[in-house]
This record gives C-alpha cells, sequence and structure tokens, in this order.
C-alpha cells in the first residue's frame, strides 16, 4: 500500500482567506476561511443554496471571487488561473460526458485540452485506466456503461493530467449502494497520493470517506474538524430510547416532574405499551433512579437504549434544517 509522505501531509496546497462571492444582491459566499494541506480527504458539506458549490467552482477556476484571496499550490487565482488549472481534476456534479464516444476517445479528447502529447497520453492512459478500474470498458460507448463506470470516467478525465488536487462535487449522487461503495474506495485509493476535496448530501458516505469536514451554511464555515471532533464540540443532551408496558401515558408524562434536568418526548403507542424518548444532561445521568421508578410502579422496561448523536444530527443542528 502507498503511504503519503510526510512532505505531502504537512504542504499548504489551499488556502482561502475572507472569501465573497456575490451574485447581484444575493451573498452566496460570505467572508469564509479555510485552508487544507496535502494528503488530506477533505468533505465540503451544506443545504442546498449554503454556497457549497460555488466555492468549488471558485476553487476550479470556474468561477471569479467577489473578493478575498484563494491560493493554490502558493499560487494566487486571480494572478494564475491557467497555471492552477494545471494542478485541479475537477469533476462537477453534473458529470459532462459525451455519450456517444468510446472511454478512450474521450480520454484522448480530454489529454488533448490539457495539452498532454501523444508521447506522453500512453502513460497518462495506462495510470487512470488502472487507478480508475477502466480496462473492461476502454473500448466500450460510455453511453452503454453503468452509471458507475461512467462516474470513474469522469474520475479518469478529471485525473487525466495527474492533478496534486482534486475537487469532486457530489460523486456518488444517483449510485446504486454497490457503486457507491466502489466509488468510496477509489477516492480513498486516490487520497493516498492527492488532495481530495469533496462534496456529497449523503452525510454516511461523507462520515465513512473523509478525514476532515467543513460546514457552511448560509454562506458562513459553522464547523471545521474530524467527525469525532464535531460531534464532541456540538454535543447537547444525551438521547435515552425506552420501551415500557403497564404505564398509562399520563404517568409517563409525570416523569419530568419526578426527575429533575430531564425532558419527555414523542411518546407513542407501540405494541406492547408506549415508546418515548428521554434526554438529559450528561452530568445527571438518571438511568439508575429512573429503572428504580419503574420496578417501584410495577412497568415492564422492554428497551432502554442510549442514542448518540452522528454526523446527520450536527449537520441538521448546525445547519438550521428544521427551521
Amino acid at each position: 500500500m502507498e503511504r503519503r509522505t510526510i512532505h505531502q501531509r504537512n504542504e499548504l496546497m489551499i488556502e482561502i482567506k475572507n472569501l465573497y462571492k456575490n451574485y447581484g444582491n444575493v451573498k452566496a459566499v460570505q467572508g469564509i476561511d479555510f485552508s487544507i494541506k496535502g494528503g488530506e480527504i477533505v468533505g465540503f458539506l451544506g443545504s442546498n443554496g449554503a454556497g457549497k458549490s460555488t466555492t468549488l467552482k471558485i476553487l476550479s477556476g470556474y468561477l471569479n471571487p467577489t473578493s478575498g484571496q484563494v491560493s493554490i499550490d502558493g499560487l494566487n487565482i486571480n494572478n494564475h488561473s491557467h497555471e492552477i488549472k494545471k494542478i485541479i481534476g475537477y469533476l462537477p456534479e453534473s458529470n459532462p460526458l459525451y455519450y456517444e464516444m468510446m472511454v478512450y476517445d474521450l480520454l484522448k479528447f480530454t489529454a488533448n485540452i490539457r495539452g498532454i502529447n501523444s508521447h506522453d497520453f500512453k502513460d497518462s492512459l495506462d495510470k487512470v485506466v488502472e487507478r480508475c478500474g477502466l480496462k473492461g470498458v476502454l473500448h466500450k460507448n460510455i453511453g452503454s456503461c453503468s452509471k458507475g463506470y461512467k462516474q470513474r470516467v469522469g474520475l479518469a478525465c478529471a485525473m487525466i493530467h495527474d492533478p496534486k488536487i482534486l475537487i469532486l462535487d457530489e460523486p456518488v449522487t444517483g449510485l446504486d449502494p454497490n457503486q457507491i461503495v466502489e466509488i468510496r474506495e477509489l477516492i480513498k485509493n486516490l487520497g493516498k497520493e492527492k488532495l481530495v476535496l469533496m462534496s456529497s448530501h449523503i452525510l454516511q458516505e461523507i462520515e465513512a470517506t473523509v478525514d476532515r469536514i467543513i460546514i457552511i451554511d448560509k454562506g458562513r464555515i459553522v464547523a471545521d474538524g474530524s467527525t469525532k471532533k464535531l460531534i464532541k464540540k456540538n454535543k447537547g443532551n444525551i438521547n435515552l430510547y425506552l420501551e415500557i408496558t403497564g404505564a398509562k401515558k399520563e404517568e409517563l408524562k409525570k416523569i419530568e416532574t419526578t426527575f429533575e434536568n430531564v425532558k419527555i418526548e414523542n411518546i407513542k403507542k407501540v405494541k406492547k405499551g408506549y415508546s418515548l424518548n428521554i434526554s438529559y444532561d450528561e452530568k445527571n445521568d438518571p438511568r439508575t433512579d429512573l429503572f428504580n421508578h419503574i420496578v417501584k410502579s410495577k412497568w415492564g422496561l422492554l428497551e432502554m437504549t442510549p442514542q448518540s448523536e452522528n454526523l446527520e444530527d450536527i449537520f441538521r443542528k448546525l445547519t438550521n434544517t428544521n427551521n
């Protein structure tokens, strides 16, 4: 297995300072700052309209910022856009493929656009075919390939010039579960040798693939760190799921007044009684007293399960999805 070198891991590859992007009166990106080092796989998350795709397009050189500084591998994006495009491979959300072309022909066409001469093309082709697993479809029409292979072709086009940075906008959209796993493993392997910045609305996929997560909301960065760190930093009350038999709904509601710092939610009728959620501060764990109360009341306890927060909970909390 190839290992990321210390140089790759420590080298600052992307640096954004006070970035703004306006569309008329609409402020799509509002003064964001972040930096990414070589060897990182970073997930960039945000709701629709949060500024996620706008930021990725600015990084890729497809949009100009309104103001702020963007540096790619030490080069300012305003002054060195041509050189930066040689460093970056970009796969947009709408994978731009020509379905009537063979995979080989599209890769050769893309290589020509990238300025790769005929002498170097074979070596570049061999590398992306091996990395993206395209040997079996190289001489097939793209239109006849599965969605998973079409996405692999898009990745190969983004990589044909061997960029240091890969920017992937929703790379697993529309894929079935097996195809998602295949693309995930491919991205993780690419991350051993390149910086990968990817967005996805499939939060479980981001959690399973990346080293670090940046969340943008309403044009501003609201979180930056590993999943574990984000959960720890944004941890609120602990949630407990219970199923109880032999109790009346009114009696279950009174638990809230019996125990301090406990909140009862979602009391629902189930097959053998009631289910409910109890939230409490981790400093005031009521589980022992709650169990004793259930026994004393001569109720039956079918289930008592702590429910830990995941990335989706954190994302919803930070982006005000329910508002």
